[in-house]
């Protein structure tokens, strides 16, 4: 009976965190800040979910498949949210107008498609 309420507890805060990922993506104003939202939401939202399902079913088989989803959301979501910002920034998605800083502005060459690191200096390509 505990274990059920507690497994309930989990089960409604991972739906929460899913909602407020959910509307992350409708809310927020531009890509960065969008994959921000449903990554930190997202993975906090499934794991409680997958915490609630080990609690209510008690089995080590499920255990270790839901400790298996929570790896590999955990480890996987950060890396698509960098991959898909990143391709979304060099294709030209605008970013927020209210955005402060953009530390790639200038780093990237559209030509040959890379991007210098700070302390290098920009090559001249016009030799």
């Amino acid at each position: 009976m505990i274990t059920e309420i507690l497994a309930a507890i989990f089960l409604l805060a991972g739906c929460f965190f899913m909602l407020v990922a959910a509307l992350g993506v409708f809310r927020m104003p531009d890509l960065l800040t969008r994959m921000h939202a449903t990554t930190k939401s997202g993975v906090l939202g499934a794991g409680l979910i997958m915490v609630a399902v080990m609690l209510f079913f008690g089995e080590s088989s499920v255990t270790l498949k839901a400790l298996a989803v929570m790896a590999f959301t955990t480890l996987t979501s950060p890396i698509a949210a960098h991959t898909i910002g990143r391709a979304g920034y060099f294709i030209g998605v605008p970013l927020w107008h209210k955005t402060v800083k953009d530390e790639l502005k200038g780093r990237y060459d559209e030509q040959n498609h890379q991007l210098r690191s700070s302390e290098e200096p920009k090559k001249d390509h016009t030799s």
